[in-house]
């Protein structure tokens, strides 16, 4: 089952089928305890609009409204090494080490609802960065009580020139207008996202391909339920909240995004979240 939020209704897509809920508020929708089962009680008394094509005409948002994205990073071997490489001139390659190896993850705020973006829309690179990239990531949705009730794509884009000078410059390389997007739905399922689920994205210059990769979820060191549980120490959220469970995918360091270049991100069971550098 998937939800999309759109420019006119929020939409309900199960076995094929979309439907429009009585309830149209995103925030009270998608935050409420065994959302799968909730959504499956009440289906028969939603409006049926069609088969799930009629999609191709809406306008799809990113699926937030009030929420918060959180992020977790070094949580794959590839982020560790990755972040240890750019991080080594400045003498903080260890940190990323220590993060791996530790019992506490690293989680930090990543973006509200008006910095990030949806499918179709544009993400941005910093003007005052000379090497960035984006990072595909597994996306859970949590809701108000610390529950995995759904999950999306999320595109953590980064300023790696910022970060690799200082780590403590950490929320200048992550947090800005466009440095994050989401979709293009919330994959509500009645059992957790299968561990062997694969992401994969494609960055293409001119119609060309520049730069792919896949990674099992399988791959993370951390589970989901930690990183969730360390997010809701000392800190409450409302209307749920989007956690960002880190990247396995890094491109080499030779590479770095240009404006016009196009990010396609898939993860199975979900679909491509599709986005333009500006």
């Amino acid at each position: 089952m998937k939800i999309y939020n759109t420019s006119d209704y929020i939409i309900v897509e199960h076995q094929n089928q979309c439907y429009i809920p009585d309830n149209q508020d995103w925030d009270s929708f998608i935050n409420h305890q065994n959302l799968f089962q909730k959504i499956v009680a009440e289906l028969p008394h939603y409006e049926l609009i069609g088969d799930s094509t009629i999609l191709n005409s809406m306008h799809i948002l990113a699926p937030i409204a009030s929420q918060e994205i959180w992020a977790s990073g070094v949580t794959y071997m590839r982020s560790k090494d990755a972040r240890m490489e750019e991080s080594k001139e400045s003498g903080g390659a260890t940190f990323y080490d220590k993060v791996y190896d530790a019992d506490r993850p690293e989680l930090f705020f990543k973006s509200t609802a008006n910095r990030t973006v949806g499918p179709g829309q544009k993400v941005r690179i910093r003007k005052d960065s000379t090497w960035d990239v984006p990072e595909p990531e597994l996306t859970l949705f949590v809701n108000s009580e610390g529950a995995i009730e759904g999950y999306t794509i999320g595109n953590d884009m980064s300023s790696r020139s910022i970060e690799g000078e200082n780590p403590l410059y950490l929320p200048q390389a992550k947090m800005y207008d466009g440095a994050a997007a989401l979709g293009p739905c919330i994959l509500v399922a009645e059992e957790p996202i299968h561990p062997e689920t694969l992401i994969s994205i494609q960055i293409s210059r001119d119609d060309t391909a520049v730069f792919s990769g896949t990674i099992a979820i399988n791959q993370m060191k951390r589970k989901h339920t930690e990183l969730v549980e360390y997010l809701f120490r000392e800190q409450s959220f409302t209307k749920g909240v989007f956690l960002m469970t880190g990247t396995g995918i890094v491109p080499g360091n030779d590479f770095t995004l240009q404006s016009g270049d196009e990010v396609s991100i898939t993860i199975e069971g979900i679909g491509t979240l599709t986005n333009e550098v500006e």
